[in-house]
This record gives structure tokens, sequence and C-alpha cells, in this order.
């Protein structure tokens, strides 16, 4: 098993989460985004992932891309401890917080997409932009959190709700969001960091950080 990965991408953060949390130690090769206009453009890794995005997963001679599809693959294949556990209906409702992260959240304040605003736009302020579409889905996420947090985002043991969140609070971070109106989201991210699955994932604590 090989993971592409690197170090500030939050949806190769959240593979290495979902992979600690399952006990996993797959070997990791570094794609860096931006140095020599950005190695996910180079044709040995377009052949491995099309689209050129990290994280992608290689198995058995196969690569996944897509985080989400990679964490489900990866708990269907190691089940224990299950990221998407309960009923079908609880495991939807874990679903849909994860996909608001994945899907209606990171992808606004993308590297590509900021890009983009920057060099075809000409928008300078990729920061505001970022912290507007993070407060929108953050305000949403607080109002959910609050009715089935316990430790973490949906009761007293990780999720993949929770795999999704603390990279996303990164990011947060990173553009200098104001946090407090989100304190249900505050407390389970801090928890969360406490863990060494959580921890050893983090951007900093990479080989590949610079």
């Amino acid at each position: 098993m090989k993971l592409y990965t690197y170090f500030r991408s939050s949806a190769a953060y959240r593979v290495r989460i979902a992979l600690n949390l399952k006990g996993l130690t797959p070997e990791q090769r570094a794609i860096h985004l931006t140095k020599d206009g950005g190695e996910q453009h180079q044709p040995g890794f377009r052949a491995l992932n099309p689209q050129g995005f990290v994280p992608a997963l290689e198995v058995d001679g196969t690569v996944l891309g897509q985080s989400l599809a990679i964490i489900e693959y990866l708990d269907e294949t190691h089940p224990e401890p299950p990221l998407l556990p309960g009923t079908a209906l609880e495991r939807a409702r874990i679903r849909a917080f994860a996909l608001a992260i994945a899907c209606d959240i990171h992808p606004l304040n993308n590297l590509r997409v900021l890009r983009h605003l920057k060099r075809a736009l000409g928008q300078e302020d990729t920061d505001g932009w970022s912290r507007h579409w993070i407060e929108e889905g953050f305000a949403a996420l607080e109002a959910q959190a609050k009715a089935t947090a316990g430790a973490f985002c949906f009761g007293d043991r990780p999720t993949l709700a929770d795999v999704c969140l603390v990279p996303q609070m990164t990011n947060a971070r990173r553009v200098h969001t104001d946090l407090t109106p989100y304190p249900t989201l505050l407390r389970i991210d801090t928890h969360c960091r406490t863990l060494e699955p959580f921890a050893a994932a983090a951007p900093e604590r990479q080989p590949d950080a610079a």
C-alpha cells in the first residue's frame, strides 16, 4: 500500500488520520503541489491519477483517488474501529456532515481555485474568500453538532465526520478565521488533536513539511 500525499493538503490529511486510526502504515510518497509548478502535473503522476490530485492510494496495483472514497475503502477492508458506525440512518448523517466539508466548504478554498481567483480574475483577497465559505459552512455544522456531539461529532468515538472536521479547522486557522462562534466544533477539534492518530497526521509532523 502506497499513499501519495502532501503535508498541507487537507484531503490527504483526512486519509492520514483514517490510516492512523486503523493502525495502517503505508509507504508514503510526497507530491509537492507548488514546487516546480506542481509535481501533481508531471506525466508520471498523471498516469497514476489522471485528476492530478492528492491523496491517491495505491493498493495491489490499483490507484484510488478522492479522499472519502479512499477512507470508505479503508473502513470496509479494515472495519475496526468503524468510521461509519451505527444504523443506515446514523451512517447517512455522518456522511452528510463529512460531505458538507469535503464537497461544500473545502473545494472553495482549494489551491487551484485560489490560484484561478488570483491569476484569471485578479482577486487578491483569497483569504477573505476562504473565510466567507468556511464561516458559512461552519455555522451550519455547529448547529448540527450541538444536537449530535459527545466527545466527537457523533457520540464518543471518532467517525468520518471528525476525520474531515480537523483538517478543515486547520484550513480555517490558516486564513485567520474567528472560530469563537463555533464552540462545539472548536471543543471537538481540541479534543481530537490530543489523540495521537490525529496529532501524528498533522501537517507539521509530515516528512515533507516545509
